[in-house]
């Protein structure tokens, strides 16, 4: 553990190092509140910093800025809550309170949002659809042989898989069919549909287990949708670095495990190379599941460089991931 001056000198460099994201020099730091030593006290101390690990020194003759370890202990014992602006809690408020249709379309719309707030790449992970309980079903008619199963989910996902059938689906057909599939499949988990008892009629029973089968085909991965990727070409100088980290964001397999081993690793934020992906290694990560009755229905977060501002991120990560899982709790209450 750091003593008070030490902590007091690390932290003063941390936060003029995100502001500025230049090195920062002893002579600036002197003057930090909570330090108030000699610029020679400051410069002793910020050496042994460096050789703990705690700050590098990029140029010789250039001031340090913090490492990931440095950065560690910054969130971990310094960083105090940070508190949304007036502008951006009004902004997330008014989202929330507007926000209607699609699932997908509300979470795109979520990660955009997030990413204005923060200037930084958001992730929104959705839960999973075959979790999800079904709220209502229909059968709705294309051609003589085709149809469209809808189901309406206790997510507030509308899904829709189209089917042939067999037989001629007419209007009649349509409606019976709708009728005996919202009896037997309304309350029911998607992953767990199982058999719908026949109606009696084998045309009718033709068309719903058609359905059945094809809503059975819905995938099963986490959607995911990333917003304000470009935010990223302004967050490093090296064009190389840029270039990966955008690349990385583009795999959406790689964003759902990476979010997911944070989380399983009981951890809130990840820096730099913490989180195991190298590709991100001059990345930190927040995040931030989303709870709707005492169940994680998707996760939230943001990723920018290490110097980002972490109390100002965690508090909008924070803001934006209750507001969703009321705003989805509200969908199933209501539906």
């Amino acid at each position: 553990m750091l003593d008070d001056r030490k902590t007091a000198i690390l932290r003063a460099v941390v936060q003029e190092y995100i502001a500025t994201a230049q090195p920062v020099g002893s002579t600036h730091v002197a003057d930090a509140p909570g330090v108030r030593v000699s610029s020679a006290t400051v410069r002793n101390e910020m050496a042994v910093l460096e050789q703990e690990g705690y700050l590098v020194q990029p140029h010789t003759s250039a001031g340090r800025i913090p490492t990931d370890k440095g950065y560690r202990f910054f969130v971990d014992h310094m960083a105090a809550p940070g508190v949304l602006d007036r502008d951006a809690q009004t902004r997330v408020g008014q989202f929330f309170d507007t926000a209607h249709g699609r699932l997908e379309e509300m979470l795109h719309r979520t990660s955009n949002l997030l990413a204005q707030v923060t200037h930084h790449a958001a992730v929104v992970v959705g839960p999973r659809v075959e979790t999800a309980t079904i709220r209502s079903a229909q059968v709705v008619s294309l051609s003589a042989r085709h149809a469209t199963a809808v189901v309406v989910l206790s997510n507030g996902s509308v899904e829709n898989q189209t089917f042939e059938s067999a037989t001629d689906i007419s209007e009649l057909r349509c409606s019976a069919a709708s009728a005996h599939l919202a009896a037997h499949l309304v309350g029911r988990p998607l992953d767990d549909m199982g058999q719908v008892p026949p109606t009696g009629d084998d045309a009718v029973d033709q068309i719903c287990a058609a359905a059945v089968a094809a809503l059975g085909e819905l995938r099963a991965e986490e959607p995911v949708f990333v917003g304000g990727a470009s935010a990223m070409a302004s967050a490093f100088d090296a064009v190389d670095t840029v270039r990966t980290v955008l690349h990385t964001l583009e795999q959406q397999y790689v964003i759902v495990s990476l979010v997911r081993d944070i989380l399983d690793r009981g951890l809130s934020v990840a820096i730099g190379a913490e989180h195991g992906i190298q590709p991100l290694a001059a990345c930190s990560v927040i995040v931030k599941p989303v709870v709707v009755d005492g169940e994680q229905l998707g996760t939230v977060g943001v990723l920018g460089p290490t110097r980002m501002d972490y109390p100002q991120a965690l508090a909008t990560v924070e803001v934006v991931s209750d507001r969703l899982g009321r705003h989805l709790g509200d969908g199933s209450a209501n539906g």
